[in-house]
């Protein structure tokens, strides 16, 4: 695929400042002008390696190159993995010599019953894997259950649970790979998944399906205590949602950093002013934490403009996991090409708002 160069009359899609002809970053926001591109160049490789198709995926990798700044990160590491791919494909199509097959047929023909049984045992390899997500679970209820008592602990174990497979079923659904969740007690917990090259706009939507989640769980608490009258139900509810709304927060480990990464910066500064508004009529100091740091975005932002170009972000690096979880995360990865949309901020707001009607309508001497 020829590379589309830009001209004269092209402006940025990310702050529609005029482009200088030949341009592949914008001078303004440092927003790359090929990145639909490029994304599909990336998906179209990734698709071609797990086929196994090692040379035609260089060949798309490679695409890319001339659609970076030379000297960017992201360019040194197309080149890095070029060569990589290279040298792996010989050993992946060399073929067998004549023969060969036979005799090593025959050498290893006494191991058979043995490869039977691991082939058999395959079901219970799969198992044994998922039982990191029970064991880990199991101690988590365990921890809360002695701080706190078997209903409110068990309760808080599965709002946690209740988060963590909002990112999960998010991330299936969208044909994408993941873990079950793991869980780490007294910290969190987080949904590891393969992140590389997915749009912003994906990932900030799979960032805010868990406390959509969790927002659906403290909304089925507080309907049981209204129907029962049972606190338990009440403080589950209010806890439920206290945590998610933290989780909000745009800055660091939280769901909501991640989201906030496709906001425009007018976004958040409503994020803010919202967030402040809403917590002065449910006098819940969190949404001011929330509030405060919707401004870090904005931070950020200023800081990068002041960037180089080999700075500029882009879904090209390594295939590190992504976890995804309510107080757990490990390393950030490369985030993807930016597809700002005014859809994240509405689902991010409803979310917040959302969560604070249950706050407010829940009596607070519950918590």
């Amino acid at each position: 695929m020829p590379p589309f160069i830009s001209d004269s009359g092209q402006t940025c899609k990310r702050c529609q400042s005029q482009l200088t002809p030949g341009a592949l970053s914008c001078s303004h926001c440092n927003a790359l002008v090929h990145a639909d591109e490029m994304e599909h160049l990336a998906a179209q490789a990734r698709a071609l390696e797990a086929q196994s198709r090692l040379p035609e995926a260089r060949v798309s990798w490679l695409a890319i190159l001339p659609l970076l700044p030379r000297d960017s990160k992201q360019a040194e590491w197309i080149r890095d993995h070029a060569r990589e791919l290279e040298s792996a494909a010989p050993a992946a199509q060399r073929p067998h010599a004549p023969g060969t097959a036979g005799t090593w047929a025959k050498r290893l023909a006494p191991l058979g019953p043995i490869a039977l049984l691991l082939a058999k045992g395959k079901s219970f390899l799969f198992i044994l894997f998922k039982l990191k997500f029970l064991f880990s679970f199991a101690s988590f209820i365990a921890v809360y259950w002695a701080l706190w008592g078997p209903k409110f602990g068990i309760g808080f174990a599965v709002l946690i649970l209740v988060h963590e497979m909002g990112h999960y079923i998010d991330i299936k659904r969208r044909g994408l790979p993941a873990d079950m969740p793991v869980f780490f007690p007294g910290l969190g917990a987080y949904v590891r998944w393969q992140a590389m090259g997915v749009p912003l706009e994906t990932r900030a939507a799979i960032s805010l399906a868990g406390p959509l989640a969790g927002w659906f769980a403290s909304a089925v608490c507080a309907l049981i205590w209204y129907q029962t009258g049972d606190s338990i139900w009440a403080a589950l509810a209010r806890v439920g949602a206290w945590f998610n709304v933290l989780n909000l927060t745009p800055v660091w480990i939280f769901d909501g950093a991640k989201a906030a990464e496709a906001l425009r910066k007018t976004e958040c500064v409503l994020l803010a002013l919202v967030a402040a508004a809403l917590g002065y009529a449910t006098h819940e100091g969190v949404f001011y934490i929330v509030a405060g740091g919707s401004l870090w975005p904005l931070l950020k932002a200023l800081f990068a403009r002041r960037r180089p170009a080999e700075m500029i972000r882009l879904g090209l690096g390594p295939a590190q996991s992504v976890p995804t979880g309510i107080i757990v995360a490990g390393p950030e990865d490369l985030a993807a090409p930016a597809h700002a949309s005014h859809g994240i901020a509405a689902y991010f707001l409803a979310v917040l708002t959302a969560l604070a009607a249950i706050m407010f309508l829940l009596p607070k001497s519950n918590f």
